[in-house]
């Protein structure tokens, strides 16, 4: 049975790396349901509530590196709050419009558009912060994937 909740766990942290480059996934929710379905399958023995209390504090940190990465990048750029907008949502959007570049062309159009529409900017501005929302995607990427491996070991430390 170790087997395999280490196969269904396993799976569950890739499919929360692809969250990474595809923001429809819930990484935070994918790498916690790694944890819970080994336990369920294995045993949660080892995941005491220390484990616990610092893997909800990942999680925390990864909702908030999202957020603030975006935001920063929009604003550090000159952007307003239509772009940091225009830049969430061409990330939602994107991937699905344009399937393999959208992930990098959605925040960024969606921060121009957003930002010659709403906030009336020149278009100069307008592309300085789709750069930024640019800039603060692939900042969120680099952070989360980081703070995901670190929850990843935590667990095998705690597990094993």
């Amino acid at each position: 049975m170790e087997i395999i909740g280490w196969i269904i766990a396993i799976l569950f942290f890739v499919v929360a790396f692809l969250g990474l480059v595809y923001p429809i996934i819930p990484s935070a929710l994918f790498i916690l349901g790694g944890f819970l379905l080994y336990g369920l399958i294995v045993s949660f023995d080892g995941m005491n509530w220390f484990f616990w209390m610092i893997q909800i504090l990942f999680i925390i940190l990864l909702f908030g590196a999202d957020t603030l990465s975006n935001l920063v990048g929009v604003k550090k750029f000159g952007g307003s709050k239509a772009g940091m907008w225009g830049s969430t949502i061409g990330l939602l959007i994107g991937p699905f419009v344009i399937p393999v570049f959208g992930i990098l062309l959605g925040p960024f159009l969606g921060a121009v558009i957003s930002e010659l529409i709403v906030s009336k900017s020149g278009f100069k501005q307008a592309l300085r912060t789709g750069f930024g929302s640019l800039i603060g995607f692939l900042t969120s990427v680099i952070t989360k994937g980081f703070l995901m491996i670190i929850m990843i070991v935590i667990f095998i430390i705690f597990v094993k």
